[in-house]
């Protein structure tokens, strides 16, 4: 019932504001940072948590057909005005990461952005992508990560609560680097660096590809 109320209220909020929360970001360097995570795309492709289309128009040629999956119906409105231009190539799916309604070995590529933050089973999402992943497949990621730093990271768990309260679910402490790499995939690149123009506790990031085992 609270979450029901939550969703209905604050993330409805949340979902209208989004992109206007993220341009400050989006313009000091955040769009470049996506489109590189993007870059090695191709094949048919699914995104997961797409949200309100941010990367929509962001992958390259390579890509054939692009599947962007959003679990939250206020997100998926947004998402289906903002990528209707982009094509018949581009399927909006309502489904969460953890239950896919995909066969197994569909896709050449699978991204996400920010999403294994906001994710409540990032164990079982990871564990889909291995599933729907072909042979040779390639996963891509870019996510705001527990800190290296001991301080700041003991911020992060202190105020994690808040955050996650004003973020729709976002947690600012996951250490998602060794998640993905206790998963069912091989990590083959990852590449520290900094969410630009980001409150500290969502700064540290990480982006990079893995690959089906």
């Amino acid at each position: 019932m609270l979450k029901r109320l939550y969703d209905a209220t604050w993330g409805r909020v949340f979902a209208l504001t989004y992109d206007f929360c993220f341009a400050r970001a989006e313009r000091g360097g955040l769009r470049e940072l996506r489109r590189e995570a993007l870059a090695e795309a191709s094949g048919r492709t699914l995104e997961l948590g797409a949200g309100t289309g941010l990367n929509g128009d962001l992958y390259p040629p390579a890509v054939t057909e692009l599947v962007l999956t959003e679990p939250f119906p206020a997100m998926a409105t947004q998402l289906r005005r903002k990528t209707a231009a982009l094509g018949a190539h581009v399927t909006v799916v309502e489904a969460p990461a953890e239950r896919l309604p995909f066969d197994d070995a569909s896709f050449d590529t699978v991204a996400l952005t920010l999403v294994l933050c906001t994710v409540p089973d990032p164990d079982a999402a990871l564990s889909e992508i291995a599933r729907v992943l072909a042979p040779g497949g390639r996963f891509l990621f870019l996510e705001h990560v527990r800190s290296e730093d001991p301080a700041l990271a003991r911020w992060q768990d202190r105020l994690h609560g808040p955050w996650r309260v004003l973020g729709h679910g976002c947690n600012c402490n996951r250490d998602t680097a060794a998640t993905i790499a206790r998963s069912p995939l091989r990590i083959e690149r990852l590449e520290k660096g900094e969410l630009p123009l980001a409150p500290p506790l969502v700064r540290p990031l990480v982006h990079g590809s893995a690959v089906t085992l």
